[in-house]
C-alpha cells in the first residue's frame, strides 16, 4: 500500500459527496480522505498499487482540480 498527497479545489462538504462516487469506484483505491482545513485542500489517498493517474483523472472527472505535492 502507498499513501499519495494531492492539492486539490475540493472545499467543502458538497464538493467531498460529488468527488465520493469516482473515488470509491477506483479498483485501487483503499481509502481516501480531504483536509479542507488546509489552504491546499489536500487529498490524502491509500492506494495498493502505483497507479496515481487514475485518482488523478477520477478527481478532474468529478470536476475539481488536483495536482501532487
Amino acid at each position: 500500500m502507498k499513501t499519495i498527497r494531492f492539492k486539490t479545489s475540493i472545499h467543502c462538504g458538497g464538493c467531498i459527496k460529488s468527488v465520493t462516487p469516482f473515488l470509491n469506484n477506483l479498483d485501487n483505491v483503499d481509502s481516501w480522505k480531504v483536509d479542507i482545513e488546509n489552504p491546499d485542500k489536500v487529498l490524502e489517498v491509500t492506494i495498493d498499487d502505483d497507479n496515481e493517474k487514475a485518482v488523478i483523472d477520477a478527481v478532474k472527472k468529478a470536476g475539481f482540480e488536483i495536482e501532487p505535492l
